[in-house]
This record gives structure tokens, C-alpha cells and sequence, in this order.
């Protein structure tokens, strides 16, 4: 295998697939390479070709929540820009051992987001404009950098959770969040998952919405983490509403959740035949899903809000269900990549 490519713009990132395309070579495509555990192992590429050093703030304005940046920038250093000014982008992803560099395009290729997706959305309601390169070496702009186009955002939001199978990205336009004032997250322990999600239930039903909503598995015991965020009496309306949680804040509130995005790395690290399954279940089966992989020995971590469990398997993970009865993600891909090039065995060799 011939070293990596590594384009400088977005240009060269087009005229790299075009001339690799026009050879018929297959082509592995990426930033950091740091979802590999994720969405089924992919073969390895007659070429590689990485977006590291498309890294480049393009544009931010803080005013209108809205930031571009090319999508070879560590997702961490886009945080911190936010952060500086009181801003964020909520998505969440995994940290810890060797995921400290995954990139945004890596990030959104993924289509990772983490707890607080009850409260915020994933990366599809992030996303308001993005530019990718195609195998023919064209640039496609989607979207823009106002919060409220639509124009042509539908393309874009394919690239989101294709895992480099259509195109690659260039560059992606934000619409971001002020930080909140406030954040403070509650902790409850059970033996049983029917208790934790009845009360989780009970939760769902009341009049504030929780930021984050998770219920972990990763020991003996079901940990229900309630995250409020908003003003003083926002807070203060959780705190009597649980009052008997255990509550953290501060840098202990900042562990908790740290620990959270942490495992699912360091679990990959311990446990080299492994990887993670995403099942995605109705609110109501979310109980059911979850006694049977514990009953199995399987550590889960559960957006309980939004119905997605990761299922932790230490070997042989199955692969994520794929619901296209139509043949439509097929038809996509022909579109895109009929000769099926880009990442070979990414969303587990289904397309």
C-alpha cells in the first residue's frame, strides 16, 4: 500500500478521489482513523487518504451561533473555540485513550451524539451546511450559514452517518448553543431495570426536559443520571422534583460524564475483538432490550430519552441492524460510488 494523501484543500481532497477513482482503486478514506471499532471494520484501501491537515477555521460568528470549520479539525479544538466564548456544540462524542484526536469529520461521519441529545438533537439537526468531494472530483456545497436555510441541505445530511461510504467531507457549518448557566446532574441507583426505567418514565412525564437522560449498566447495578440545565430555578425545580437523587455539580458533575464517554474507548482498548452495536428501540422496549443483554453479561450504556442503547460486546459483535426495505441506501451508493471504492466494509459490507 502506497502512504497516505494528505490534501492541503478542498480542492486537492477532489482531485485526490478523482485521480484515484479514474484508476479504479479502492480507496480508504478518513481523518484519524478513530472509528474503526464503529459501524462495521473496514478493509484496507489500494489508497488512503487523510483530512488532517484540512484543518482550518473558516469561519466564525458567535452572534448568529453559527461557525464553519474544514473537517480534518479535532473535534476538541473546535470545543475549546466554542468555549472561549461562552458557546458549544453538544454533541458529545466518545473520549479517552486514542480517540483524543478524532476529527469532526470523523465525528459527523459517525453521526455520534451523546447524552444530550434529548435536549439538543444529533448531528442532523446540527448540520446546517456542509461541502464534500465526490469520486468524479467535484465540490458539492450544501446548506449555508444561516440557521434558518434549507436550501439543499438534504444531499449533506446523507454524508451524516455514511462513515466515508458516498463522499468526502471538506468542510461542515454549525449552528451552535450558548452554554448554559446552570447544569447540575442527578444520580440514582437500582437493582432492577424495571425500577430505573419507571423512573425514568416518570421523569419523561413532568413539565421540564431533562438535558441528558441515561441509564448505564457497566457494573451490577442500573445508574440512572437525570442532567438539568437552564437558571437558578430550573435547578432548583429538579432538585425538589428529585430530591432523592444523589446530586452533582461542578467538576464532580464534569467526572461523572467524563467516565461516561470514556468507557466505550477504554473498553475497545481491553478488548481487541470487540466493538459496539447501536440498537436503536422504541422508549417502551428500551426495558426489555436492556435485561437481555444484561442477563448476557453485556455493559450498556442507554440514551434512555432517546432509544438508543450501545451495547458493549467484548467478541464478535453483531452487526447494526440496517432498516432499508427499499433498497434506497443501495441506490444512493450506486449513485455515488458505483464501483464501490470508498471504505469497503464500513455499515458492515452493506453497501
Amino acid at each position: 500500500m502506497q502512504p497516505a494523501i494528505y490534501p492541503e484543500t478542498p480542492p486537492q481532497l477532489a482531485e485526490a478521489l478523482r485521480t484515484l477513482a479514474g484508476e479504479r482503486r479502492t480507496i480508504r478514506m478518513g481523518g484519524n482513523f478513530t472509528k474503526d471499532r464503529l459501524g462495521g471494520r473496514p478493509q484496507d484501501g489500494a489508497a488512503t487518504i487523510s483530512t488532517t491537515r484540512l484543518c482550518r477555521l473558516i469561519q466564525y460568528e458567535p452572534q448568529d451561533l453559527t461557525v464553519s470549520v474544514e473537517a480534518g479539525m479535532p473535534f476538541t479544538e473546535l470545543q475549546r473555540t466554542l468555549e472561549e466564548r461562552g458557546q458549544m456544540l453538544p454533541l458529545d462524542p466518545f473520549t479517552g485513550p486514542g480517540w483524543e484526536s478524532a476529527t469532526v469529520g470523523g465525528v459527523i461521519g459517525a453521526n455520534l451524539s451523546g447524552p444530550r441529545r434529548r435536549l439538543y438533537g444529533t448531528a442532523r439537526d446540527m448540520v446546517i451546511g456542509m461541502t464534500f468531494a465526490t469520486l468524479e472530483g467535484k465540490l458539492v456545497q450544501t446548506g449555508g450559514m444561516v440557521v434558518k436555510n434549507v436550501a439543499g441541505l438534504d444531499m449533506g445530511k446523507l454524508m451524516i452517518g455514511s462513515f466515508g461510504t458516498l463522499a468526502a467531507m471538506a468542510s461542515v457549518n454549525f449552528k451552535v448553543f450558548p452554554i448554559p448557566q446552570c447544569s447540575r446532574t442527578f444520580v440514582m441507583e437500582f437493582s432492577a431495570a424495571g425500577d430505573a426505567f419507571a423512573e425514568r418514565d416518570r421523569i419523561l412525564r413532568g413539565q421540564l426536559p431533562p438535558a441528558a437522560i441515561d441509564i448505564v449498566r457497566i457494573s451490577d447495578v442500573y445508574r440512572l443520571l437525570v442532567r438539568a440545565t437552564g437558571n437558578q430555578q430550573v435547578i432548583a425545580r429538579f432538585s425538589k422534583d428529585l430530591a432523592k437523587a444523589r446530586a452533582a455539580e461542578g467538576d464532580e458533575e464534569n467526572a461523572l460524564w467524563q467516565e461516561i464517554r470514556e468507557f466505550t474507548p477504554r473498553f475497545l482498548a481491553a478488548n481487541p475483538a470487540g466493538g459496539v452495536v447501536a440498537i436503536r428501540t422504541p422508549l417502551a422496549g428500551m426495558r426489555e432490550e436492556m435485561e437481555r443483554l444484561s442477563s448476557a453479561g453485556i455493559p450498556c450504556i442507554a440514551r434512555s430519552g432517546s432509544g438508543v442503547i450501545h451495547a458493549h460486546y467484548a467478541t464478535d459483535p453483531p452487526p447494526t441492524p440496517i432498516h432499508d426495505e427499499s433498497g434506497m441506501m443501495k441506490k444512493i451508493k450506486h449513485m455515488f460510488d458505483p464501483e464501490n471504492l470508498l471504505n469497503r466494509g464500513r455499515l458492515h459490507g452493506y453497501l
